[in-house]
């Protein structure tokens, strides 16, 4: 499926993207990935560190058992099609030279639609919602002085609220930065959709010289 060009009018543009320059970007799982990494490494990264975790969660594999050619064609087709498409819209600023990629402050843009979750897991936004509409329901329980809540003191009900917060937050804090360190080897499932469109370079190539990464 061919992709429909960004605007050129998109670039470093102080007008916010449209909704179908955001659905190009994030219909190919490639780039969802590389906007994945970046936002759990602090949004830089060299290129070769990011194709290798690219490649390491496509092929469902720790980045130590990875081969040359799952390296290279993500490498490939990360240089010449992926980074580029994304600094052409101002998410990112590729820097061909020295191989490194950085976000932008467009990125905030794109959030709402990158919470990313593994397959067995809820968005930690709808768990929140889940929490929050308990809460709600004790503390209306709690007014009518419904049994059991009415056996406990009302600062009972705040303490409970607050230490499911608490727990909550600290529980989402070490989540978050667990999965940001070292690159998990579980492929990430983004709420953006499915795997989308694909690119030339995305699909499996025929075995060929070992070129350089360099290139």
């Amino acid at each position: 499926m061919a992709e429909r060009n960004i605007t050129s009018a998109s670039r470093r543009s102080s007008e916010p993207l449209s909704k179908d320059d955001i659905f190009t970007v994030l219909s190919n799982e490639r780039r969802r990935f590389v906007l994945r990494y970046l936002k759990d490494h602090e949004g830089v990264a060299e290129i070769r560190d990011l194709a290798q975790q690219v490649a390491a969660w496509e092929n469902d594999v720790p980045v130590e058992q990875l081969n040359y050619k799952q390296r290279k064609r993500v490498y490939t087709s990360l240089h010449q099609t992926h980074l580029p498409k994304l600094d052409d819209c101002g998410i990112v600023e590729y820097d061909r030279d020295r191989k490194t990629v950085e976000l932008t402050d467009r990125i905030e843009t794109l959030d709402i639609y990158l919470e990313v979750v593994p397959a067995d897991d809820i968005p930690w936004s709808q768990y929140y919602l889940g929490l929050a509409a308990v809460s709600t329901a004790v503390v209306v329980a709690a007014w009518f002085d419904l049994f059991p809540f009415s056996l406990l003191p009302d600062i009972a009900f705040a303490g409970i609220v607050a230490a499911a917060l608490g727990v909550s937050a600290a529980v989402h804090t070490y989540y978050s930065r667990t999965i940001g360190e070292g690159g998990s080897p579980v492929r990430p499932t983004a709420r953006a959709g499915d795997e989308g469109t694909t690119e030339p370079g995305d699909r499996p190539a025929d075995d060929g010289g070992e070129e350089s990464e360099r290139a």
